[in-house]
């Protein structure tokens, strides 16, 4: 194999070949060090590098998963490694090594991967945008001026360049989908509790966030979804099981679905004309391929919404950081905090045991609305962004008031977290690009526990509408 090529191989294309024996995983390791070591001046995807450990593991005896001896990075945020740093993003969490694995990330090693660094994320993962004092802004492959999305912007930067085939990402309220839609790739948010965060993991936002990857491929999201994506002994809330491997899934014809579409947002704006006329595009090409497609928004009252979740969300961020105060051993200095973090903090404390418990019954009776509306709809059809991928500095947690970056926030990124109150499965497609060469994603959400439909229409889509021939500026 010549090393130029491994750019152009998913996840599952290189361990084919390394199943094949045409090259190592000591030789793919060194592949992803190498466009590391090139690209990431430019980018700051990759923001520990453990290329000791990396050659150690891919030399020596690699379980014999579906991505065996494929380079893989983990998102600088959730996952203990052990040996290895967890910044978090921030500057308070600085000199912090976990002495363990956790559970999910000895699921990513049992899959065959090696982990060969983590990726940047901003300061707790609290934006869609990856920017932060302590590890500096993440750049988009596709022009650098402009934002990887967030909070997994380094592992979507990295994955669209081509440093690894796909990456450890996680959502809380569109950390996978949103980089996927600025970095061009396939990003799942996952149902809750499909990926368990395991014994040693707390479950620190009732559900909210999941973890799983970005990639450029369906099929690598369906593999390593089918490799990590089973139920812990003794869970409490164990997601339903699946009917097949999502490898098979991918096979299969979708049928014809009745899927809805529509560019409502919250505050009523209209979205930005370049994604709204992708948004008609796509809805046409689903027609086109024998779907029903009616025009129908959800209908539920998003503020209300995003309201009730607010003292839950807040409460459980002063939640975690109680524990991590307690870990490194002091209260947060002024200057160890971005602005935005102080003031979740602030509110966190300032909640009260009657205000979560309101929080949480009211978000569940509200979700009960997200949920009715696919009685009768098998897919909702949605951008990502209402806009086109923000330039650096746009939404700027570090140098901006907090009211502000929550406000640009609101403007981009409107239509994610729905999905994640409710615990649907919802993915982002890179099905269109706008005039300047950005990506735009479309967001496609089903009933709980239905992954199996998103893979199945988004294999359909990547076989009518291809993407994986679409290079960034900065590739390969």
């Amino acid at each position: 194999m010549e090393m130029p090529d491994y750019c152009d191989y998913d996840g599952l294309g290189l361990a084919e070949l390394v199943a094949k024996k045409a090259v190592t995983p000591l030789e793919l390791a060194e592949a992803a060090i190498e466009r590391i070591e090139r690209h990431n001046p430019t980018l700051n995807a990759v923001v520990y590098k453990g290329y000791d450990d990396a050659r150690k593991w891919a030399a020596g005896d690699l379980p014999d998963g579906p991505f065996k001896g494929v380079p893989f990075l983990i998102k600088d945020l959730p996952l203990p490694v052990a040996g290895w740093p967890r910044s978090m993003g921030s500057k308070f969490a600085r000199g912090l090594v976990d002495a363990e694995d956790c559970g999910l990330t000895k699921r990513y090693r049992a899959s065959g991967v090696v982990l060969v660094g983590k990726t940047n994320t901003p300061e707790y993962g609290i934006t869609g945008t990856t920017e932060s004092a302590a590890l500096g802004p993440c750049r988009n492959p596709f022009n650098p001026n402009h934002i990887a999305g967030g909070s997994s912007g380094g592992a979507a930067s990295a994955v669209a360049a081509g440093m690894v085939p796909l990456a450890h990402a996680s959502d809380g309220l569109g950390s996978i989908r949103i980089p996927a839609a600025c970095c061009g790739l396939v990003g799942l948010k996952v149902t809750r509790d499909r990926v368990p965060n395991l014994p040693d993991g707390f479950d620190y936002a009732f559900g909210n966030v999941v973890d799983h990857v970005v990639s450029r491929t369906v099929r690598d999201s369906a593999a390593m979804l089918d490799a990590t994506g089973y139920a812990e002994p003794h869970s409490p809330y164990p997601a339903p099981p699946k009917d097949r491997p999502y490898l098979e899934e991918i096979t299969r014809s979708p049928g014809k679905l009745r899927i809805a579409w529509s560019s409502e947002t919250p505050s009523g704006r209209p979205i930005d004309p370049e994604i709204q006329a992708a948004l008609e595009r796509t809805a046409a090409l689903l027609k086109g391929l024998g779907h029903e497609v009616i025009e129908k928004g959800m209908g539920i009252d998003y503020r209300a919404l995003f309201a009730s979740r607010g003292p839950a969300a807040a409460a459980n961020f002063a939640a975690g950081m109680a524990r991590l105060i307690d870990v490194v051993g002091h209260e947060p200095e002024p200057d160890e905090l971005e602005p935005l973090t102080w003031a979740a903090l602030k509110a966190g404390r300032r909640q009260t045991g009657p205000d979560v418990m309101r929080s949480l019954q009211e978000t569940r009776m509200l979700n009960r609305k997200t949920l009715a509306f696919f009685e009768d709809v098998d897919v909702y059809l949605c951008p990502v962004l209402a806009t086109p991928v923000p330039e650096i500095g746009f939404i700027d947690p570090v140098n901006l008031e907090p009211r502000e970056v929550n406000r640009r926030q609101g403007r981009a990124f409107p239509f994610t977290p729905p999905f994640n109150f409710s615990g649907q499965p919802s993915v982002s497609l890179p099905l269109e690009t706008d005039a300047n060469g950005l990506p735009i994603g479309m967001m496609f959400s089903a009933r709980y526990a239905d992954e199996a439909t998103l893979f199945r229409l988004a294999a359909q889509l990547e076989k009518e509408a291809p993407w994986k021939d679409r290079r960034p500026q900065v590739w390969g």
